[in-house]
């Protein structure tokens, strides 16, 4: 069997060292979303993504195992189930990959349709509307579609302008509930444009994300793959074993200068 280079061994120790590090914190990532949505109603639907996500960490973690141990033991056929795994497991993620990109443009439209679905907001439930408030506070917009006039009478709090507001802003109708807060004839400023093309954007920002985080992580997994064809082949090799040639000439006479000197001394 043959001796793997050193830069090699190196390299792919380095590799492997990484995945390892990136599937623990996505394992601990999913023991902590699955424990923080165990008492959520949405738990129902993100279980088998939860699950999905368990196995691919475990098995990463178990085949990172094999890998390190077929590199330093010289066991070329936990290497083997290495590479195979991480060939397998790199296929099924350039899948999810090139299914992301091609639903990508019609995630915009799904989006879009999914947010209007809670309109007219006086009879969205109150969870959503909670959770808009909390946007319009943090996107520095008000309403869904239609900005302020979403809200008819009511409009929130949440849509009021601050100081430190950077999107542009308009006067609060005076037929609004709102408008009651106007002090010493200033105009109640409320934030003017909508919120869902923000809420969109934000979105597609994660989208594309994770989608550049996948990418790198196949890079990686391919990665991984080639140092560990590399050190397999390294390893099937034969070392060169030196050839041992008997000759005539070596006599014991040849010796026998040296033989006197010691008997001299």
């Amino acid at each position: 069997m043959g001796r793997a280079n050193v830069c090699l061994k190196r390299c792919y120790y380095g590799a492997i060292t990484l995945i390892a590090i990136l599937s623990g914190l996505m394992l601990a990532a999913t023991l902590f979303s699955h424990g923080h949505l165990h008492n959520h109603d949405e738990i129902e639907i993100m279980i088998p993504s939860i699950y999905s996500l368990y196995g691919i960490c475990i098995i990463t973690l178990i085949l990172v195992f094999l890998g390190v141990y077929g590199a330093s033991k010289k066991k070329k056929w936990a290497l083997i189930v290495f590479v195979v795994g991480m060939i397998l497991g790199s296929l099924v993620l350039i899948a999810v990959g090139i299914g992301g990109l091609a639903r990508r443009s019609q995630e915009d439209e799904n989006l879009k349709v999914h947010y209007l679905e809670m309109l007219p907001l006086s009879n969205a439930s109150q969870s959503n509307i909670d959770a808009l408030r909390f946007l319009q506070t943090e996107l520095q917009c008000c309403g869904l579609d239609q900005g302020y006039l979403d809200w008819g009478y009511n409009i929130p709090e949440s849509c009021l302008c601050t100081n430190k507001s950077t999107n542009p802003c308009v006067a609060a109708p005076a037929n609004s509930s709102i408008f009651e807060l106007k002090v010493d004839e200033r105009h109640v400023l409320i934030y003017k444009e909508p919120c869902l093309p923000y809420m969109v954007a934000h979105v597609m920002v994660f989208l594309d994300t994770t989608m550049g985080i996948l990418l790198g992580v196949i890079l990686l997994w391919v990665l991984s793959v080639v140092l560990g064809i590399v050190l397999l082949c390294q390893m099937s090799k034969k070392e060169d074993v030196p050839v041992v040639v008997y000759s005539q000439q070596a006599k014991a006479g040849n010796y026998s200068p040296l033989a006197n000197i010691v008997e001299h001394t």
